[in-house]
């Protein structure tokens, strides 16, 4: 049941904009009088209540309520009203006095009608100030049930973000932390300034369930700084958008998010050189092949915003080809680009399917993401992961030679190197399959772009903790010593564009990823910021409990990037180009070959031989683990061997 403050609170809310308004005239009028009759006890010696007096007061209501008007008094929102209502009342009451003293002076109600004016002026400011300040903090609802949140950061953003919170129903701001020493002990919207090293003592003194991140401007290996101290803390840690989203009017500063795993990184990424960007995508046709994954996708939203004539976007998933064209038409209009978007349905395994789109879209620029490149899946079927990976690849390697594409790009991954699994072996077979046909001089250029894994991928670990914590655990890590590369999906596409724009023919390029991260650390990193803590036998009661499940199928503990140690330095920073010897295209032709007919006849054993003498740093560790095969060799289970399988001895 609401109680009569609230109920009138509620009915005061609801009333209609323009009985709103005859609300607060009405209630002006009031005012006004009674600043008028105020304001003559204050500075005359006779009697106030008198026939000249009513004459001012009602001349007071005649002119002052059409001035507040003028100045738009009434077409501010009472709740929302900030530095626009003391602009307008101060010139509304300015005026207002001024022309009130003067009805004054002619009707002999005072003999003093400046020191009346400059009375009525100060009266009138109060009210009206004052009146709606207090009418603000009762529209303004009061949630008893807020949660206390500390608000990291006493600059522009943390001010913005104490005002919203303080006018709405779900945070209560109790305190301001700061690493400018210069603000602490400071105010800021009524809050004092405290230093981050008594943050622990204002969680226990407030009672503090969160910290709000309002640091937009800050670079992300500054807030990864913050975010390390903040995990050591049992708070849930949100962040207000970034400086840029903000300017640009697509995010409010009270828009709270948990903390992006990009922060948790502290990654700050390299401006892009404009004429890398635009040198294989301006006015060029391009198509995408598996324009609907993770990578794929974010290729095609870049390419488009850097103006080609032609789009391309080829994927065999009838769902993500539809998600994707909509984005890029979306995209399209409310950028206004003139480029044309098809969308075509196809596989790579359909050589002439990809031949025929390159020729009748004339297609300029290839940039080959489809691929199956989840670990286990691959593992578990293994000639789906050999006809995607390499077939695919050399279908479409060979049309786009038949059509006179002028580059083409592989997306490779950095389990291409050494690999242990069949995806990493595919992949690395597919960049020899390049670096064979580029040495053929066809006179479309090959290259291949290697880089680690991205956040927020499909398979990504990130958004599986995330979901294992929101639903209370276990996270589920496979080894305590795992450890991975991590770029960001956007970082990544934008890194291969450039990378492509720099290429001779045969280029293997490999992206700087930063520094690896422990994955067993990132899991303990997500759940204490977002509130919860790590449930081991040193904290029994704690709320979220980290599973180790074990190495997957041929799963390696880390991985690498480079094979060997011949790289070179280009002209972006983060792009290295490796050197790598690969098979000569006369031996390579008669492995595919072998492998193609080992994959007719389901051959497991073969296709994985085959492999190993493809790949000379293919080094498997399990047995084979394809489940239509262990189901038909009668083997109740994939194996968890990790000791290396015998094989024929490879050719040199």
């Amino acid at each position: 049941m609401l109680s009569a403050t609230q109920g009138l609170r509620r009915r005061m809310l609801t009333l209609p904009r323009r009985q709103k308004r005859v609300a607060m005239i009405v209630a002006d009028a009031a005012g006004y009088i009674g600043a008028t009759l105020a304001a003559l006890w204050l500075v005359a010696d006779e009697e106030i209540l008198t026939a000249g007096a009513v004459i001012v007061s009602g001349a007071a209501i005649v002119v002052a309520i059409p001035v507040s008007w003028a100045f738009g008094t009434y077409r501010s929102v009472v709740r929302f009203m900030g530095a626009d209502l003391y602009v307008a009342g101060l010139k509304s009451t300015f005026v207002a006095a001024l022309l009130v003293a003067l009805s004054a002076g002619l009707t002999n109600v005072t003999t003093a009608p400046v020191r009346f004016g400059v009375a009525f002026a100060a009266l009138s400011l109060i009210y009206i100030v004052g009146g709606r300040i207090a009418a603000r903090m009762f529209l303004n609802r009061r949630n008893e049930h807020r949660e206390p949140v500390i608000i990291y950061g006493a600059g522009e953003g943390g001010a913005r973000l104490v005002a919203a919170l303080l006018s709405g129903d779900d945070y209560l701001p109790v305190a301001l932390i700061d690493d400018k020493s210069g603000l602490h002990g400071t105010r800021v919207n009524g809050l004092e300034v405290f230093s981050p090293q008594r943050l622990e003592e204002l969680i226990e003194l407030t009672g503090a369930k969160g910290v709000l991140l309002a640091v937009p401007s800050a670079s992300r290996h500054r807030r990864r700084q913050i975010l390390e101290r903040l995990a050591n803390y049992s708070v849930h840690v949100q962040t207000v958008p970034e400086v840029r989203d903000l300017v640009s009017g697509r995010a409010r500063v009270d828009d709270l998010s948990e903390v992006d795993v990009k922060d948790l990184l502290g990654r700050d990424p390299v401006p892009p050189k404009r004429e890398l960007l635009l040198g294989s995508i301006a006015g060029k046709n391009v198509m995408v092949t598996g324009a609907g994954g993770s990578i794929g996708s974010e290729l095609c939203r870049q390419i488009l915003r850097l103006t080609p004539k032609r789009i391309v976007c080829f994927e065999i998933s009838e769902a993500a080809l539809y998600r994707i064209d909509l984005q890029l038409k979306k995209l399209s209009a409310a950028r206004d680009i003139d480029c044309e978007i098809i969308a075509l349905l196809g596989s790579v395994h359909h050589e002439t399917r990809v031949r025929e789109a390159l020729q009748v879209f004339e297609i300029q620029t290839v940039y080959h993401a489809a691929a199956y490149k989840h670990v286990p899946i691959v593992e578990h079927n293994i000639f789906e992961g050999i006809h995607n990976n390499v077939f695919g690849t050399v279908h479409t390697a060979r049309a786009a030679i038949e059509a006179g594409v002028e580059k083409f790009v592989l997306i490779s991954t950095d389990k291409a190197v050494n690999p242990t699994n069949v995806m990493g072996a595919t992949k690395r077979l597919s960049e020899q399959v390049l670096q064979a046909y580029n040495s053929r001089k066809p006179g479309t250029r090959f290259c291949m772009v290697r880089f680690g894994n991205v956040l927020e991928s499909s398979g990504s670990v990130v958004p599986l903790f995330r979901e294992q914590i929101r639903g209370g655990g276990p996270v589920t890590v496979t080894h305590r010593d795992m450890i991975r590369y991590f770029m960001t999906i956007p970082e990544a596409a934008q890194l291969v564009i450039q990378a492509a724009s720099m290429a001779k023919g045969g280029d293997v390029f490999v992206l700087d990823m930063g520094e690896p991260v422990r994955i067993e650390a990132l899991a303990q990193r997500m759940i204490n910021l977002m509130g919860l803590t790590v449930r081991n036998k040193d904290n029994p009661d704690g709320d979220i409990e980290i599973e180790y499940i074990g190495l997957r199928p041929a799963e390696k503990l880390y991985e690498e990037l480079l094979i060997g140690s011949n790289v070179s330095g280009t002209e972006h920073p983060r792009i290295m180009r490796a050197d790598e010897e690969y098979l000569p295209y006369e031996r390579l032709d008669e492995l595919l070959v072998n492998l193609k007919n080992a994959s007719a006849a389901l051959d497991y054993d073969l296709a994985r031989e085959v492999l190993i003498r493809a790949v000379a740093e293919y080094v498997p560790m399990n047995g084979i683990d394809d489940l239509v095969w262990l189901q038909k060799t009668g083997t109740d289970e994939p194996s968890t061997d990790s000791t290396v399988v015998d094989f024929p001895k490879r050719d040199s």
